[in-house]
C-alpha cells in the first residue's frame, strides 16, 4: 500500500503557513458590519492563504496539479491537490470562529480523483483534524500530540444528532419535505455549518450530517477523514467520495436512512 506520511506531513507544514496568514487577517479585521458585510478585505485573505499553499506546493511538489477555489486547476498528472482556503467565509468575516483551511491530496485511480491526504485546520476554534488513507484518522494540536477518532455506534435514527448548514439549499432544490421530516425524526439537529459537521461525524460527537450544494474543494479533505475514522461519505445520490457537487456523511449505520429521507426518489 501506498505510503502518504511525507504528503501528510507536507500538509501539514501547508496548513501550519495558511493558519498564519488567516488568524493574522481575523484579529485585523474590522469586525464592526454595520450594514452589509464588505467582503474585500476577506477576499484578500482568502488569496494570501491560497498563494502561500500554491507557491510552497510548487517547491514541494513541483510535478503535482493544484485546484483551489480561489485559482482554479493548475498543471496535470495523477496527484492533484485540492486547496480550500477558507471554508467558511461568512463566519470570517463577522468574526465566528467556525472557519478552516481545507487541503487535500487526490490520486488518480478507479472512478477519478479520489482524496488519499485531508488536512482540516481550524485555528481560530484550535483545531486540526487529518487523515491518510489506510492510516486512520487524527484530531489533535501536531502529528505528535493526535487523538484517534473514530465515528459514533449510534444505530437508531431516534437517537442520531444530524447537523447541517442551512434550510435554504434544500428548498431551493425540491428537498426541504424530506429534510424536515428527517429533523422530526431525529433526536437533535444543530446548524454547525461548513466543514465542522462532518468533523464532528468523525469525532463521534455528530451522527449524521448533509449538505444539498458543494464544490470538490469544500468536501475532499473532510471525506477522506470521515472514512478513516469508519464512516460513509456519499454524495446525496449515494455516490461515493466528493464528488456529486452535494455531501452526505454518517457514522455508517444510518446512512440508508439519510439518504431515504433527503432523495424524493430515493
Amino acid at each position: 500500500m501506498a505510503d502518504y506520511h511525507d504528503d501528510l506531513r507536507l500538509a501539514h507544514v501547508l496548513a501550519d503557513a495558511a493558519d498564519a496568514a488567516t488568524m493574522d487577517r481575523f484579529r485585523a479585521l474590522d469586525l464592526k458590519v454595520e450594514t452589509k458585510p464588505d467582503m474585500t478585505p476577506v477576499s484578500e485573505a482568502d488569496k494570501a492563504a491560497e498563494e502561500l499553499i500554491r507557491f510552497q506546493l510548487q517547491r514541494a511538489r513541483p510535478r503535482d496539479a493544484v485546484l483551489g477555489e480561489e485559482y482554479g486547476i493548475e498543471g496535470t498528472g495523477p496527484r492533484r491537490w485540492v486547496v480550500d482556503p477558507i471554508d467558511g467565509t461568512k463566519n470570517y468575516v463577522r468574526g465566528v470562529p467556525v472557519w478552516a483551511t481545507l487541503i487535500s491530496l487526490m490520486e488518480a485511480g478507479e472512478g477519478g480523483y479520489q482524496p488519499v491526504v485531508g488536512v482540516v485546520s481550524a485555528p481560530a476554534l484550535g483545531r486540526r483534524w487529518w487523515a491518510a488513507k489506510g492510516t486512520g484518522a487524527y484530531a489533535g494540536r501536531s502529528l505528535l500530540s493526535a487523538t484517534r477518532l473514530s465515528v459514533s455506534k449510534v444505530s437508531r435514527l431516534s437517537d442520531a444528532s444530524f447537523a447541517y448548514s442551512s434550510l435554504s439549499g434544500w428548498e431551493g432544490r425540491g428537498r426541504l419535505d424530506g429534510f424536515l421530516d428527517l429533523t422530526r425524526s431525529v433526536w437533535r439537529t444543530r446548524a454547525y455549518g461548513d466543514f465542522w459537521p462532518y468533523m464532528m461525524v468523525a469525532e463521534g460527537s455528530v451522527d449524521i450530517c448533509a449538505e444539498p450544494e458543494l464544490s470538490l474543494w469544500d468536501m475532499a479533505a473532510n471525506a477522506i477523514i470521515v472514512q478513516e475514522a469508519g464512516g460513509t461519505f456519499t454524495g446525496l445520490d449515494g455516490t461515493p467520495g466528493p464528488h456529486s457537487g452535494n455531501a452526505a456523511a454518517s457514522n455508517g449505520l444510518l446512512h440508508d436512512e439519510l439518504l431515504g429521507f433527503l432523495n424524493p426518489h430515493h
